[in-house]
């Protein structure tokens, strides 16, 4: 009798994935073909339609989700002496945005059920040197926003959203970037829309919006499509800036892929229901719980896996999954842990017991909108085999 042998996938389901199509390839052609590549006419475009699309007043796109970050903090005067609160679970970009401008992140831990900052622990932590609170939607799950506006608002401090993860996502019916001083989007290919690199700032404040428009382009108050719709080409550096410009390729792609959100969206929260289903039965998995009052966007689906003695360690089922070609991912290695924060702000293991605990057995799954039905049969075939279910 031949052996039977298991039929392995010849490639990888990653943990997620961009979504180009033909619209999307024809808007960057059309602009390619035009007279401008960068600082153009499709940079305000495609931040109109996000500003619509969220509810706010301006926005201010960058090129990446880390200059969209650190351009907030440079909006609400973060500097030397300035402590901003910030919660572990991330990437480590939330912590380095207060750094990059000389202010010292103060990590405050989460709740263990979704790996929110927990406004609970906030206020101890709050000083005369607290500048402002960066909430990060992680995952795609809001915060309680309206927690931390009052404790924002009851001690004069600024609240940032660090919603990279939740774009689309909703908190009480209204959208994330409608419930911060300022909102951070990231644009990055693994998001829920992509322009290759990217970032965006929405803010209902015109003094935050001016100042990180200049900061995007090297404290000049005017760019290049400003000087030649004015007919002058006076400018003045009136401020320290970077180079965060975004081109008008990226933003043509951007505008294009914006129009898929809502579907986009959908698919993501089918994906996210079949993997619940699923993990109903299967008691070593525990999926992160989801607050009724919200709207999630699952830019990641995130598990904490129990393992048994049969399946061993997360190591040992992390090496079984990517044996069977299912990209699954940590997110994340809680950023205080990290060597730059214990070297130089003297953090270390303890300071935050709950994201601690949570990194030692989190998992992240497949999600992402172009996953076919049979992909997601297939992840869940697989982590049903490893952990012999």
């Amino acid at each position: 009798m031949k052996q039977a042998y298991k039929v392995i996938r010849p490639t990888t389901i990653p943990y997620g994935r961009q979504w180009i199509d033909e619209d999307d390839i024809q808007a960057v052609v059309d602009t390619l073909r035009s007279d401008w590549l960068t600082t153009g006419p499709k940079v305000p475009e495609f931040e109109q339609a996000v500003a619509d699309y969220v509810g706010s007043e301006y926005a201010v796109a960058v090129n990446s989700g880390t200059a969209a970050l650190h351009a907030a903090m440079y909006a609400v005067g973060v500097g030397p002496g300035d402590e901003v609160i910030v919660p572990p679970m991330t990437f480590v970009t939330t912590a380095n945005c207060i750094v990059f401008q000389g202010g010292t992140p103060v990590f405050t831990d989460v709740n263990p059920d979704n790996l929110l900052i927990d406004p609970a622990k906030i206020e101890e932590k709050i000083t005369s040197k607290t500048k402002a609170i960066i909430a990060v939607d992680y995952a795609g799950h809001p915060c309680d926003y309206d927690a931390l506006r009052h404790i924002a608002d009851k001690n004069g401090i600024h609240l940032i959203a660090d919603a990279c993860h939740a774009l689309g996502a909703k908190y009480k019916n209204k959208m994330v970037g409608f419930l911060a001083d300022m909102t951070a989007f990231s644009f990055h290919p693994v998001k829920h829309i992509t322009t290759g690199e990217g970032g965006m700032v929405v803010t209902d404040d015109a003094k935050f919006a001016e100042r990180m428009q200049r900061f995007r382009n090297h404290g000049i108050t005017r760019d290049h499509h400003q000087r030649r719709s004015q007919g002058t080409w006076s400018y003045e550096m009136v401020d320290l800036g970077y180079n965060y410009r975004i081109t008008d390729i990226q933003c043509a792609l951007g505008k294009s892929q914006l129009d898929k959100l809502a579907g986009w969206i959908k698919r993501r929260r089918q994906i996210a229901r079949r993997y619940d289903e699923a993990f109903t039965k299967i008691p070593a998995i525990e999926p992160l719980r989801v607050k009724p009052d919200v709207y999630h966007a699952y830019h990641l689906y995130v598990c904490q896996i129990h393992p048994t003695p049969l399946n061993a360690d997360r190591d040992v089922i992390l090496k079984k999954l990517h044996a069977e070609r299912i990209g699954v991912n940590i997110h994340y290695i809680p950023v205080h842990l990290h060597p730059f924060y214990q070297n130089n702000f003297s953090t270390k293991p303890g300071l935050c017991p709950a994201a601690e605990k949570a990194y030692e057995c989190l998992i992240s799954l497949p999600i992402f909108p172009k996953m076919t039905d049979q992909d997601i049969n297939t992840v869940i075939s697989s982590i049903k085999e490893v952990f012999n279910t």
